[in-house]
């Protein structure tokens, strides 16, 4: 998992949102049935670049309509889960 979040994280500075996207659904779209907390955290921040890739695209009223998908799946991240919390962080950098 840490390799498909890097892959993304690379992406996403790239400004490749796209295929930031496809990075990180190698993982979650095998397990895209599971209601784990982490499944759902990953559909989360594949929906966040999906956001910033509609937003590139002029697409400003759909850009909201997926961040704020995005923004209650990042509600399930922990303070205590670095990983998540960092990618997060990372993630919210892009919205000014």
């Amino acid at each position: 998992m840490i390799e498909k979040i890097e892959k993304f994280k690379e992406y996403m500075k790239q400004e490749k949102f796209f295929e930031a996207h496809e990075a990180l659904e190698e993982y979650w779209f095998p397990r895209r049935k599971e209601k784990s907390k982490d499944v759902l955290i990953v559909k989360g921040f594949i929906n966040a670049a999906v956001s910033l890739e509609l937003k590139k695209r002029g697409r400003i009223e759909n850009h909201y309509k997926i961040w704020a998908v995005y923004e209650k799946f990042a509600k399930l991240i922990k303070e205590d889960d670095k990983v998540f919390m960092d990618l997060k962080e990372f993630v919210d950098g892009f919205i000014v």
